[in-house]
């Protein structure tokens, strides 16, 4: 078999120029494209390895050290957890890389050589490269900044009442719950009912509530304390919602005031 080692070095260099990108962005490292270049042909030094008589393990040790000064070229060197923090996003977005070719070769059943894969001769690399990975990454880069900005706003919540039952909920902080007993003025944390069928709620109190299409009485509870990632506070009733929350797994949603309560 001919090996155009060429055509090799470019294809790494791209996907490891590629990758550099990806954690750039995802990390917010805020580096130049100089550097991403620079560390992309440094990583392409691996290809000098596999010529060499050495064993996998050899082989496997020498490319963790090449990552290491990779990710030092490219991110510069703060601290050994910054460097290897890029090290482990680094790996991992290769990895996401690596797992679509993969699955590009069972899809297809092209024949492999190493990291190339052919069909009747016409490598499909670069036309991965240049149209399917940049898709892929902007896709990866684009779900990761979602993810991190909702699930920010999960939050544990533990409900301790009177009679010393307790509840544990997921709870989210919906900056647009801003209901308020008028009399107390305790914020109100709504729970679904369902969340509330095991309590026994005594003596409830009925908090006059507004919204964009509707008005009437909240059914309310007063606990004796509401945890709230690990903070205790008496100042909040729970409100009893008779419609279901459509967020994932949240069976409770914060008052916008929490935020007072949440620790920096």
């Amino acid at each position: 078999m001919t090996i155009y080692v060429d055509l090799v070095a470019l294809l790494n260099f791209a996907m490891d120029f590629l990758i550099l990108f990806t954690v750039n962005l995802t990390l917010k490292r805020n580096t130049s494209i100089k550097k991403m270049i620079l560390g992309a042909f440094f990583g392409s030094l691996t290809l000098l390895f596999l010529f060499l008589p050495i064993s996998s393990f050899l082989l496997f040790f020498f490319k963790i050290v090449i990552s290491f000064f990779l990710c030092i070229i490219t991110f510069g060197f703060h601290s050994t957890k910054y460097t290897i923090q890029n090290m482990i996003y680094f790996y991992m977005i290769g990895t996401i890389l690596g797992g679509f070719l993969y699955y590009l070769n069972l899809e297809f059943s092209y024949k492999q050589e190493g990291i190339v894969f052919f069909h009747k001769g016409l490598s499909i690399n670069f036309i991965f490269l240049i149209i399917i990975s940049p898709i892929i990454l902007y896709i990866y880069v684009r779900s990761t900044k979602k993810l991190k900005s909702q699930y920010a706003h999960y939050y544990k919540l533990i409900v301790t009442f009177k009679n010393e039952e307790k509840i544990e909920l997921n709870a989210f902080l919906d900056t647009g719950n801003k209901l308020i007993d008028p009399i107390t003025n305790k914020a109100i944390i709504l729970v679904e009912k369902e969340s509330l069928k095991e309590v026994k709620i005594r003596s409830p109190i009925y908090v006059p509530y507004h919204s964009l299409n509707h008005k009437g009485l909240l059914k309310c509870i007063a606990p004796k304390s509401v945890e709230i990632a690990g903070v205790s506070s008496k100042n909040y009733l729970i409100g009893i919602s008779e419609e279901k929350f459509h967020i994932d797994g949240i069976s409770c949603i914060l008052n916008s005031k929490c935020l007072e309560d949440l620790p920096c």
